[in-house]
């Protein structure tokens, strides 16, 4: 089934047509003693156990199914859990003989994870590269240990762009030779950021969850562009440990589902404590008693002081990927904001946005140092590896391209195998970093008194990626290049305000709708 689903050799104009043809606004569902499965909450969902109108074995079978039938062309998951029907039954099993209050919201519920956070069962964790096929990792990641104690199905490995796009500058978003080239799932073009196939997949109702990591936006933008919603966590919140990283200072994993409601409750699943991630035990101070699904209300925007800076509308054009629609149509969601009981702080001015957009401020210098030390750390740790440092990685490329498309090059590995930890030129860009944050966003949020700042698309995905910010991106509309979202980015800690922010607008909106597509008979 794995050589399957890689389909890598399918042919992308063959399809095309095919998919062009049948387009429709009707979404793929199937039914199990009347109830009808596809773009269901996990609220929903635990209802239909409940009252056994739904099994976790039936919904297994189903995404199983989709995936069969749409990851040809959509190339959304690179590897299936083979043991994913046997941890359904076990999950129907434990909700006949265990006390429905001891099982968490996540039970029986299916997840796919982002290829580089691994998994220690008979799946392989690869970060989208066959330099890593075969390697054995020493325990689960942090958040997997998390979710499999919250009873949730790990289904399957999303693909993503190879490395979190750290081999090459000239490789598609979205790509990797071991998954393929994922493929938006409304316009079948560019799904945008590393954590791409987390966002296709529940976008098509391939899972009804997944988890995604950001370094700079791997979760807000693939979120925006695929009409699904994204929470990207104050860096710390959630653990890193047994990511394949780029940076443990941007570095966060965060939820990518169809609803802020399921985002919430994967986020509550996966947040707090981990031993093997020293800046968890920092950032579990944000973490609310009670959780994160208590701020699911309906009037969550009521009273919420919303900064608007009208200086991105002249960036939204200027910066790849980031198309979106009209400067009318986020109006309008700005008045919509205002009757649900908002506070506009409109044409506010953030100081340094001119540096943090149009020069070289240092973010790409730390990087590619923090990307050599975090990735040969990870090697290091594994049971077995085919390579052991970026050095080794870098000499599988060279030696392997057919399987590794050289052509696409590894110009940013080679400069990250160039450095030699953080020496001065390193210090000096960490040290503008924590400047820009300081006096611009930090300034900006406490000189105006915000909850939140929110924008168009992901366009504030480098501001707050920089300064370790929590951002949720929630489906906003569709235009003549796709979905986009609208964005809520605030200060560390901020999760329980932006959620009842995004929850208050996707209530009071409802814009996601699913792809525009029937059943493909592939």
């Amino acid at each position: 089934m794995v050589t399957n689903l890689i389909v890598s050799f399918f042919s992308f104009s063959f399809f095309l047509p095919i998919l062009l043809a049948i387009l429709s606004s009707v979404p793929p569902t199937i039914s199990s003693n009347g109830f009808s499965i596809g773009e269901t909450t996990v609220r929903d969902l635990q209802l239909a156990f409940k009252y056994n109108r739904l099994t976790s074995r039936k919904l297994v079978e189903f995404y199983l199914e989709e995936i069969q039938r749409l990851n040809p062309v959509l190339h959304g998951i690179t590897e299936v859990n083979p043991d994913a029907l046997d941890l359904a039954d076990k999950a129907d099993q434990e909700r006949k003989t265990k006390a429905p209050e001891s099982l968490s919201r996540l039970h029986g519920i299916p997840i796919v994870l982002k290829d580089n956070i691994a998994t220690k069962d008979k799946m392989n964790s690869t970060a989208g590269s066959f330099a890593l096929l075969g390697s054995v990792v020493p325990r689960d990641a942090g958040v997997v240990f998390r979710l499999r104690k919250a009873g949730a199905i790990i289904l399957g490995r999303a693909s993503m762009t190879e490395w979190s796009f750290f081999r090459s500058s000239t490789a598609p978003l979205g790509w990797s030779p071991r998954g393929g080239q994922g493929k938006n799932p409304y316009t079948l073009g560019n799904p945008c950021g590393s954590s791409s196939g987390s966002a296709i997949s529940v976008a098509a109702n391939m899972a009804a969850l997944s988890l995604g990591v950001e370094t700079d936006d791997s979760i807000l933008c693939p979120s925006s562009k695929n009409s699904v919603v994204g929470i990207k966590p104050t860096v710390g919140l959630t653990s890193r440990a047994g990511v394949v990283a780029v940076s443990p200072r941007q570095d966060t994993v965060g939820p990518i589902c169809r609803t802020v409601s399921d985002a919430a409750y994967v986020l509550d699943a996966i947040a707090g404590v981990d031993i093997h991630d020293h800046a968890t035990i920092e950032a579990s101070k944000y973490i609310p008693k009670g959780g994160y699904a208590q701020f699911l209300r309906i009037d969550g925007l009521r009273g919420k002081r919303l900064g608007v800076v009208r200086d991105f509308d002249n960036l939204l054009y200027l910066t790849p990927g980031s198309e979106i629609a009209s400067k009318e149509t986020f109006r309008q969601h700005l008045n919509t904001l205002r009757q649900r009981g908002a506070v506009l702080v409109d044409n506010l001015k953030l100081d340094n946005i001119t540096e943090l957009y149009f020069t070289d401020y240092g973010e790409q210098v730390a990087l590619r140092a923090e990307f050599k030390l975090s990735l040969n750390a990870y090697l290091k740790e594994l049971i077995a590896s085919p390579v052991r440092s970026l050095a080794d990685v870098i000499e599988f490329n060279k030696k392997n391209p057919v399987l590794e498309k050289i052509e696409y090059g590894q110009d940013i590995m080679l400069q990250a195998q160039a450095t030699n930890g953080i020496g001065k030129t390193e210090k000096a860009a960490l040290e503008k970093l924590e400047r820009l944050t300081k006096n611009g966003f930090v300034q900006f949020m406490n000189k105006n008194k915000l909850d939140a700042l929110v924008t168009p698309g992901d366009i504030t995905a480098r501001i707050l990626a920089i300064g370790g910010f929590p951002g949720i991106s929630v489906p906003a509309g569709y235009s003549k290049d796709g979905p986009f979202g609208i964005c809520f980015g605030g200060l560390k800690g901020s999760e329980p305000k932006l959620i009842e922010i995004a929850y208050g607008f996707e209530q009071a909106t409802k814009m996601r709708k699913p792809p525009p597509y029937k059943k493909l008979k592939l």
